[in-house]
């Protein structure tokens, strides 16, 4: 056994993964409307072809998926209550747990919104394993009116597997010597890291399950495979040595991705993703009072193959229009339209305060910028004081690119008259 792996054995890593988090945020936050009832949170409720992002487990019990339609999900569940989002709300809600499970170890890895990785190995002085995950699963219920599984293991592959296997509310104990008879009977595609694409390949090799991948020639699937075909034969048998990685200092740039609910082929549909993370990432800048000077996008596949591409601009901006502009010549340039699309990204770099960048004004927009930036700023107060969807674009329902007003608390302030008025320093290429 190598030292890499002798170390692994004697880990002890929790996966802990929030239960439906959306919809389960709203239920606590308003249990009276939404506890113990089907619901849903669709990107845009108000249009039937939108897409459920998440639904309750009282809505999946009578057959609602993610990736359906509005119009689906009302066919079949036609008491469906639908939400729209409130991204604000879910980080608020995130930085609880992690402020809760912080409290047992400073080794804790945030891999989304919902889920994060703890090594634990050093915490025996708040009880056992088990008595450590049914304390932070207790405090997150009493705490936060949340529930959560729980995963234990010597590694944070079978970690995840074991918070997978028992939903929702549950703590799961998952040893490697229990791999094979928990996991080899499964199909390939259920083992962490295996997408869709790469199970068709592995069965058309004649191997079909956990246990014939992890019985499988390993220079047979190097071959095939490359590196990842010994990542799979070692996953297949409950190894992984990736340690638990938490953020140290302050982060040097600003990214959000998003796993999309079902791949993405053509140019229009990635475009729209781009403008809505585009969108989401400038005005995080923005509240830094920070500019960026590098857009980087990231791509992923069904298959879990990721790539990133990076380009610096000329002048530093703060502008999602730019952001956008950018990330679409980025994906444009880097994937080939009708290839699927799993998962996008977009990361500013080369952050850098706004107060100390001099800003280099174009002899074609300097009379329209300051303008622009007033609009920004009263798109930013709207959000600020009415949540995230106060304003989108109709970009990001698939209309003309033109700015709308959607909260109907808006009407008739003056706030969103001076928008009105300014709205027609827009450009085409406004968003």
């Amino acid at each position: 056994m190598s030292e890499n792996e002798s170390k692994s054995k004697r880990r002890i890593i929790l996966h802990i993964d929030m239960n439906a988090f959306y919809c389960s945020v709203h239920a606590a936050e308003e249990p009276d409307v939404y506890k113990g009832k089907p619901t849903a949170v669709a990107g845009s409720v108000e249009l039937r072809k939108g897409i459920l992002v998440t639904s309750s487990y009282e809505a999946r019990a009578q057959g609602i998926r993610t990736g359906m339609t509005v119009r689906q999900a009302q066919a079949i569940c036609p008491e469906l209550i639908l939400i729209s989002p409130n991204f604000d709300l879910y980080r608020k809600y995130s930085r609880g747990f992690l402020r809760i499970v912080g409290n047992y170890t400073p080794l804790v890895e945030a891999v989304s919104i919902d889920e994060c990785f703890l090594d634990i190995t050093g915490s025996s002085q708040f009880g056992t394993p088990i008595e450590i995950a049914q304390t932070i699963a207790r405090r997150v219920k009493e705490e936060l009116s949340l529930p959560c599984s729980i995963g234990i293991a010597p590694n944070k592959l079978l970690a995840k597997m074991a918070s997978d296997m028992r939903k929702p509310d549950a703590i799961t104990i998952l040893r490697r010597r229990e791999v094979p008879n928990l996991l080899w009977g499964k199909p390939c595609q259920t083992l962490y890291g295996i997408g869709s694409r790469t199970a068709d390949k592995l069965l058309r090799l004649n191997i079909r399950t956990i246990g014939d991948l992890a019985a499988s020639d390993e220079k047979m699937l190097m071959e095939r495979f490359g590196v990842y075909g010994n990542w799979m034969k070692r996953a297949a048998n409950g190894m992984d040595d990736s340690p638990v990685e938490p953020l140290h200092e302050a982060p040097k740039s600003i990214g959000h991705t998003t796993t999309l609910p079902a791949d993405l082929t053509e140019k229009d549909q990635y475009r729209r993703v781009m403008l809505n993370l585009a969108d989401q990432t400038t005005r995080r800048l923005r509240h830094q009072r920070m500019v960026c000077t590098t857009v980087q996008i990231t791509i992923r596949d069904p298959d879990m193959r990721t790539i990133t591409r990076s380009s610096t601009i000329a002048t530093p901006t703060e502008s999602a229009d730019d952001v956008y502009r950018v990330a679409c010549r980025l994906m444009d340039a880097h994937w080939k339209e009708g290839s699927p699309v799993r998962l996008l990204g977009i990361t500013l770099q080369g952050l850098t305060p706004k107060e100390e960048t001099p800003l280099q004004l174009d002899l074609f927009s300097y009379e329209e910028n300051p303008k622009k930036e007033r609009l920004t700023n009263a798109m930013d107060i709207l959000r600020d004081k009415y949540g995230e969807d106060a304003v989108l674009t109709a970009g990001m329902l698939g209309d003309d690119p033109s700015t709308l007003i959607r909260n109907k608390k808006l009407r008739g302030t003056s706030l969103q008259k001076d928008f009105l008025r300014d709205k027609s320093v827009n450009s085409e290429n406004d968003y």
